[in-house]
């Protein structure tokens, strides 16, 4: 019990700051409207661009997550894809302390409008891959922001898919320990098929291995606030799910999507060996080609036939 006390200090949180400049994007970075930077990350065609594509990572991650697997695609397509690294991740200040998920979604749109800013005429997409897919739900439902949104395993899990023993333990922890890091030497999970990209990954010393309690419990709340904005969710929308996800469960996918208004431009992809990080599984080439297709013709099929797999699985259900 002692050791939990000193563990344990106040809750935190870094919301955003005061206004004190006018938003801008710079080649290394996006300056949000309180001044703070986030570090920018891109990747371009080596001719002039046809689409942009704008990132935002999953929890604990960093915009360069994206460099190994997924930006040589985008490139190649003629997709300039930049990504940047959220408030709390990666190269930004305090790092690992939760900002909110309002500053976070608020952090998107803002994005969104410089990239718009950025590439005049041309088409913006967004990518959110789990945590970040979640953003994106939040911000769209406050304001319209690119042509097309990519959820990719997006965390639309709220407390309530929880069960009371985890939730009971969270609330517990948040009271007594809010401050106390919790790490694991083993992963809890596995989150890809490609042992190569899942061990970059495990080692890169940008991403954060040990998590605050009052982080954890700040997710829930983002992934409890993109669960009811779902109602709202209007926006064209790729919807990216692998039956071999061991972070987000199928039931609270279906249950998410069973959510969405009735004649939403939204289509779903599933992929039966798929697993949380779809990008960088063996199979990411196909999950990129889909993405990039459906960029072109939403109407169109899937090349890779997820979409058929996605209505098999849902009727299944």
């Amino acid at each position: 019990m002692a050791a939990l006390a000193l563990a344990g200090c106040a809750e935190a949180r870094a919301p955003m700051g005061p206004v004190v400049t006018r938003p801008a994007v710079l080649d290394d970075a996006l300056v949000m409207a309180d001044g703070l930077r986030l570090p920018l990350y891109a990747w371009r065609p080596e001719g002039p661009p046809r689409a942009v594509m704008l990132a935002l990572h999953g929890m604990n991650e960093y915009g360069r997550s994206f460099a190994e697997d997924a930006a040589p695609w985008f490139a190649a397509a003629g997709v300039a894809l930049y990504a940047y690294d959220q408030r709390g991740f990666g190269g930004t200040a305090p790092r690992g302390v939760w900002p909110g998920h309002e500053t976070l979604a608020q952090d998107a749109i803002t994005a969104a409008g410089l990239m718009r800013a950025r590439h005049p005429g041309l088409p913006v997409f967004m990518l959110g891959e789990s945590m970040g897919g979640a953003v994106l739900v939040l911000a769209s439902s406050k304001a319209p922001m690119a042509d097309g949104l990519v959820l990719s395993a997006p965390a639309l899990r709220g407390r309530a898919s929880l069960g009371w023993q985890a939730r009971w333990t969270l609330d517990v922890m948040v009271a007594l320990t809010p401050g106390l890091a919790l790490s694991s030497s083993a992963p809890l999970f596995r989150p890809t098929d490609n042992l190569d990209a899942w061990r970059r990954w495990s080692r890169d010393p940008q991403l954060i291995k040990a998590t605050r309690v009052d982080a954890v419990a700040g997710l829930v709340d983002l992934m409890d606030a993109a669960t009811a904005a779902l109602p709202r969710f209007n926006a064209p929308a790729l919807v990216l799910y692998g039956a071999k996800d061991e972070l987000v469960p199928p039931k609270p996918i279906r249950a998410a999507l069973g959510q969405l208004p009735r004649g939403a431009a939204q289509r779903v992809a599933f992929y039966p060996e798929g697993h949380h990080m779809l990008l960088r599984d063996l199979g990411g080439a196909a999950v990129a080609g889909d993405i990039l297709a459906w960029m072109g013709d939403r109407a169109a099929p899937l090349p890779s036939g997820a979409d058929q797999a996605a209505a098999a699985w849902l009727g299944a259900a």
